[in-house]
């Protein structure tokens, strides 16, 4: 299992047992009292309240805070500043999965901030309207291997009067630093794992996918599909394999760096679905992805074709489908959205949110009520 320090442009520090260098980066960050964001989940655990004990030990003050929801509110964002401020700190290290990492970001985003969280979504250039200055840094440490987030510069966050996931974007929400330890990923439950790692397939998908031109982008999520292909039944098996563990964080990363190049409908519905049913995001783009395929099929089948040669998956664009529907019943991926909880949903509501959201497009194939509705009736 490889060990790794790379630049793109975060210091990502890569490897099993890496986390034991989290004070030094924190100083090298130039963080001494650091707000540590985590989710409820995770802070009663033992690693992390050896991973506090170990900064104390370092002379480092740390606070943590742990209200995130599965699909973080702005109501979790205020009560993060408020702890942020209150408490002097100078710096977030966010650990858990995405829902953490991408509140931590937004922490220590916001803490400096006059504005509402709202007026920087990521829409034309309101990003500009932030004070870059007073944006305290973030390093990142995922216990997950999907979102990629801690390679990312936005987050997600939940606008509780409208049920609607709004992107929130600056250049420096990008942390400054990321532990990626695979140690730290084998206690996730076997259904995050599943879920998690689908979302980065989803994110690979989707940018190998999208029309935009973006060589270096295309050529990173190819290697990601392959990398989940080979390692995320392992690591769903097997959860202290470190190897599969390894290749999966590397492979959320490598999603998260390729879908600048775009996303497409598997995000456009699933934003809405998990704002307004709570659903776990990499679970329904899991079931959804199907479906995608077939609609953009005549968009995507000659790039699915060249994909299955370098990724060793023989039978074209029906073997590629086949891949992903025996990958999820692997995985124990719900048939369908129903099954995932969605009994009767507003059809409607979902497609109105698709068709605003930013994911919209990139979808190779133009989106409209029509297809969007065909898609979620083959899914439900």
């Amino acid at each position: 299992m490889h060990t790794a320090n790379w630049s793109y442009p975060t210091a990502v520090r890569f490897g099993a047992g890496r986390i034991r260098e989290l004070a030094e980066t924190c100083r090298t960050a130039g963080i001494f009292r650091p707000l540590l964001v985590t989710d409820r989940g995770l802070v009663n655990l033992p690693f992390l309240h050896a991973i506090v004990d170990n900064l104390r030990a370092d002379g480092l003050e740390v606070s943590m805070f742990s209200d995130v929801d599965p699909n973080p509110t702005g109501d979790n964002l205020d009560a993060g500043v408020e702890a942020f401020r209150s408490g002097k700190h100078d710096g977030v290290v966010s650990i858990g999965g995405g829902s953490a990492l991408d509140l931590g970001k937004l922490v220590g985003f916001m803490a400096g901030q006059r504005r509402p969280v709202w007026d920087f979504e990521d829409i034309g250039d309101w990003w500009t309207r932030a004070d870059a200055d007073a944006i305290a840094p973030n390093i990142a440490v995922p216990t997950t291997s999907g979102t990629g987030s801690e390679l990312g510069r936005a987050g997600v966050l939940t606008r509780v009067d409208s049920q609607a996931k709004k992107i929130i974007f600056h250049p420096q929400v990008l942390p400054v630093a990321v532990i990626a330890d695979p140690e730290l990923a084998v206690s996730m439950p076997a259904w995050i794992t599943a879920g998690t790692g689908m979302d980065a397939f989803a994110h690979c998908l989707e940018a190998l996918s999208s029309p935009h031109f973006h060589p270096m982008s295309h050529g990173i999520a190819l290697e990601g599909l392959r990398l989940v292909n080979e390692n995320l039944e392992t690591a769903f098996q097997e959860p202290n394999h470190l190897e599969a563990r390894a290749n999966m964080m590397a492979a959320a990363m490598m999603g998260a760096v390729a879908f600048q190049k775009g996303l497409g409908a598997v995000h456009a519905l699933s934003h809405p679905i998990g704002g307004i049913y709570g659903t776990h995001h990499g679970t329904t783009n899991a079931v959804l992805i199907p479906a995608v395929l077939d609609l953009n099929r005549p968009a995507i089948e000659p790039m699915i074709e060249r994909a299955c040669a370098y990724l060793g998956i023989t039978g074209g664009f029906d073997g590629f489908r086949g891949r992903v529907e025996a990958l999820n019943a692997v995985l124990q991926i719900p048939t369908s959205l129903t099954a995932l909880g969605l009994e009767q949903p507003d059809v409607d509501l979902i497609i109105a949110g698709a068709l605003i959201d930013p994911s919209c497009g990139g979808n190779p194939v133009a989106l409209d009520r029509q297809n969007l509705r065909a898609v979620l009736s083959a899914s439900l």
